[in-house]
């Protein structure tokens, strides 16, 4: 499909820098594309209200890391240059996928200094690595000079927490983000994105979700930096995703084909939870226990095989996010939507208000 399909107009003062507080008080548009009231305003508090006892929550439990480096490139017979590293999926003990900026000078070889204004990730306050490879669109593969836990913490000592470009481009991060970039339900560190439908819940939430019989399961997506690149192809055919891991547990995989037995649906909170659990469910719905790289590409046309309903923000023009909720709903369901709440004054993108999508049945 053409890519400018996908395309439309979204004004500056529309995109959430802050969240709302208390989180669960963000705006909710239930959109149902079969029968009944297409569009409904309403507000993530009232979520219960929109599901029945036997549904199930399906959450993406990975935790922000401070991925955002930034140091100095070293090169011998060449001048210091900044340097900054978005890191997005490890692939090893001591080594980290990175997009990279300025990224046309960078050769393998390089080494870079990240840090070097005190603390405690080394004795110099410095994190060191090597341009292992270099790749295309400013992709480089770093190996640190720290390896395991000892890296992890070298990160979480020099590192950022890497807003959205969207976000960093009018202010700069700082201490707040370090909980609002946080869903309350995260555990397993490796994601350089927030899974940002999960931030709307509180524990409050959680306990009206219970009363109401809706259960809650968890699986992990590590999100990567890739999710905010752009899609520069003119066809959605020409377009390649990052790979991002996850894993999906024996129990929770058990569990999940147990609520569909029963006849309960399956809502996913987040497109990472909704890719996940697609790239671990056949062709008849079954879910499977699963863990490894996903590069799916959902876009118009592509057939569900396990989610019923997802819950997600509102999305950038002309993103692969924006072609998964059309697909989920039609893409004139979802051009009608987003041109609503525009209109309504609906918050966008990480920090913004939310949607609950049903899925358009074939």
């Amino acid at each position: 499909m053409r890519v400018d399909l996908f395309d439309f107009d979204l004004p500056d003062e529309s995109i959430a820098l802050r969240p709302a507080s208390p989180r669960h008080d963000a705006r909710l548009l239930v959109i149902r594309p079969e029968g009944g009231q297409s569009l409904q305003d309403s507000t993530v508090i009232d979520l219960p209200s929109f599901l029945r006892q036997g549904d199930a929550l399906v959450f993406n439990d990975t935790k922000v890391i401070p991925a955002q480096l930034e140091g100095i490139r070293h090169r011998e017979g060449a001048e210091q240059t900044g340097i900054s590293c978005t890191l997005h999926m490890r692939v090893g003990a001591n080594r980290w996928k990175a997009f990279a900026r300025p990224g046309k000078r960078i050769k393998e070889g390089d080494r870079l200094s990240f840090g070097g204004h005190g603390g405690d990730a080394c004795l110099l306050g410095t994190l060191d690595a090597t341009v292992a490879e270099k790749g295309e669109a400013g992709e480089i593969e770093l190996a640190f000079d720290f390896s395991g836990p000892d890296l992890d913490q070298a990160i979480a000592a020099v590192g950022h927490i890497p807003l959205p470009p969207y976000i960093a481009a009018k202010r700069p991060e700082d201490g707040q983000d370090r909980t609002d970039y946080q869903t309350i339900y995260a555990r397993e560190e490796g994601a350089v994105a927030a899974p940002t439908a999960g931030l709307h819940f509180t524990p409050e939430l959680f306990d009206k979700l219970d009363a109401a019989g809706i259960q809650r399961h968890f699986v992990t997506l590590h999100v990567g930096a890739g999710t905010f690149l752009p899609v520069k192809a003119d066809d959605t055919a020409d377009h390649k995703m990052h790979q991002e891991i996850g894993h999906v547990s024996d129990a929770t995989a058990a569990a999940l084909n147990d609520v569909r037995r029963r006849g309960g649906r399956i809502v996913c909170v987040g497109t990472t939870s909704l890719r996940l659990i697609e790239s671990a469910a056949d062709d008849q719905g079954v879910i499977h226990p699963w863990s490894g790289a996903t590069d799916i590409f959902i876009t118009p046309g592509y057939r569900f095989r396990a989610v019923d309903v997802l819950m997600t923000n509102f999305h950038l023009p002309k993103s692969t996010l924006f072609m998964l909720v059309s697909a989920f709903c039609g893409l004139e369901t979802m051009q009608g939507a987003y041109a609503h709440a525009i209109a309504s004054g609906y918050r966008f993108y990480s920090y913004g208000d939310s949607s609950l999508l049903f899925r358009k049945d074939r």
